[in-house]
């Protein structure tokens, strides 16, 4: 008995300080990420452009996918905070560290990406948008090829009904980090532009050719606020 307790007392010692300590860790950079951004965010001079039909579209019920590159997701986490939008995260650790921040803001996040765990994020995107929902979806993630709108997001408004609404950030004061995304992080106390594209509709009766003539103009689109975004900052 003292023997099998000791086995026990050994097993339970390893284990759970191992489990305790992954959480600790992951709340930490969670809570560290969230008062950074927030820092930066409330030290930043907002403009917002483009936002009155995103505003009409939700004031009027309609379904929402905010598609936004992954290289710029940074400000997006802080300016949607505390709206109840459904983000679809990827599970892999950098997934993690988004999910962390985001959780502590209000946001219901989805976690799937290349998998079955993917199939159960469709239906619950699917039904948050059948209800007038709002997701974000990051088009080029988790791997990238960074600025390349994959199909998914076009197949979920054609599904629903919702209608696409891109959007990007710059700065005046900005760093573009050396990673596939080119993922982009600004400093404090400067001047931070919010920018929406033109919300788009996609039919559900587009043929495969059409489908994807209309991806690549979606694409071509939201490469364009980007450059639009920079500019505004240069």
């Amino acid at each position: 008995m003292c023997g099998w307790r000791f086995t026990v007392s050994v097993v339970l010692y390893i284990i759970m300080p191992m489990s305790f300590f992954r959480k600790l860790r992951w709340s930490l950079i969670g809570l560290l990420g969230k008062s950074v951004l927030w820092v930066l965010g409330k030290s930043a001079r907002i403009k917002i452009i483009g936002e009155e039909r995103y505003k009409e579209l939700r004031s009027q019920g309609k379904a929402v996918v905010l598609l936004i590159w992954h290289g710029r997701i940074f400000f997006a986490t802080y300016f949607f905070r505390r709206k109840g939008i459904m983000p679809l995260i990827s599970p892999s650790e950098d997934g993690e560290i988004i999910a962390q921040i985001t959780s502590r803001w209000g946001y219901r996040n989805i976690r799937g990406s290349g998998s079955h765990s993917v199939l159960r994020a469709w239906a619950r995107m699917k039904r948050e948008l059948q209800k007038g929902g709002e997701v974000i979806i990051v088009p080029d993630g988790p791997r990238g090829p960074s600025r390349e709108l994959k199909l998914g997001a076009l197949k979920l408004a054609q599904e629903t009904g919702a209608v696409l609404v891109p959007f990007t950030f710059s700065a005046s004061r900005k760093k573009f980090l050396n990673s596939w995304d080119r993922f982009l992080i600004f400093y404090p106390f400067t001047r931070v532009v919010a920018v929406f594209g033109p919300p788009v509709n996609v039919s559900p009766g587009l043929k495969d050719e059409e489908l994807e003539v209309r991806r690549e103009q979606i694409e071509r689109l939201m490469i364009e606020l980007d450059e639009k975004a920079d500019r505004f900052c240069a």
